[in-house]
């Protein structure tokens, strides 16, 4: 199995999971869209070790993978919450591209469609929550009710306030039930997010990237930096912090998620699980073949 390990703890001066975790002193609006807390290096030196970090994250998953075959339970979920351009489809390709897709359970959530609006906000997410022996990834989640639905005024104040503790109650008896989840919160500059979306604009095959209504949401930045503020508030609990990455420099939010991963997969102390046969036996078997 690939170690990364040292090249890694060289290069960071405090693990990403340490670093980038929200205490009780975040506030979104002091966030510095251009830092890259915790890493020494450059951007050669991130994405250097970016690949090289996706061996050891490839060889993890593919254990989780083996147990969940194996029967075992236990899981990862990825949720993944930042407005347009922030980079979420990037993390997805370049960070779970590195895995072998077989062990991904990927979802994103867009407007509920008609049938889901006839149910609770979670039923949509629990259908999407990944079986044993996966990572699932949240492109966003269930925060959509209580980030878009405040911000727009689609529901109550006093319906989506009572979703704080749903949300919470819900995370934690995923968490007691096997599932470990890393919640990464992306945040761009109103700048960088103007030069993507420009970017999308001037490159005929990003037009189906780009959507009109994004601009229209940039009049309400300031609605979802409080918004932002209230769930990191409400919701980064002990058994599911919320991690604040910094993304305007799309090769280290890249690289932290890689790292939060590893992180989190080497907690479940994995190794290959037993063989449920007589190796010597099939061995023998194979060669009288």
């Amino acid at each position: 199995m690939a170690d990364t390990s040292k090249k890694s703890e060289k290069l960071w001066s405090s693990p990403a999971v340490e670093v980038l975790r929200a205490t009780a002193d975040t506030r979104v609006t002091d966030i510095d869209y251009a830092a890259t807390p915790g890493f020494e290096g450059d951007k050669t030196d991130g994405e250097e070790l970016l690949a090289e970090r996706g061996a050891r994250l490839s060889d993890l998953q593919e254990m989780l993978y083996a147990h969940g075959r194996s029967g075992d339970l236990r899981s990862i979920l990825l949720v993944l919450q930042g407005m347009d351009t922030a980079g979420k489809g990037g993390i997805v390709r370049h960070v779970i591209g590195m895995v072998d897709p077989q062990g991904v359970d990927l979802a994103s959530f867009g407007v509920p469609s008609k049938e889901e609006k006839q149910h609770h906000f979670l039923w949509r997410i629990r259908k999407a929550l990944p079986r044993g022996g996966r990572i699932g990834v949240f492109d966003r989640s269930h925060y959509e009710d209580v980030l878009v639905v405040a911000v727009h005024d689609l529901v109550p104040r006093a319906v989506w306030e009572e979703r704080f503790d749903e949300i919470n109650a819900f995370e934690k008896e995923l968490v007691d039930e096997g599932t470990l989840i890393i919640k990464v919160a992306l945040f761009v500059s109103a700048e960088e997010q103007r030069s993507r979306l420009q970017d999308r604009l001037n490159r005929p095959e990003k037009h189906w990237k780009y959507d009109p209504s994004d601009v229209s949401e940039r009049a309400f930045l300031a609605e979802y930096k409080a918004a932002y503020q209230r769930v990191i508030d409400r919701t980064s609990t002990d058994y599911a912090p919320w991690h604040i990455i910094p993304a305007n420099n799309k090769w280290y939010s890249r690289l932290a998620v890689a790292e939060l991963l590893i992180e989190a997969l080497e907690r479940l102390a994995l190794d290959w699980p037993t063989a449920s046969f007589d190796v010597e036996r099939e061995k023998q078997r194979l060669a009288e073949s």
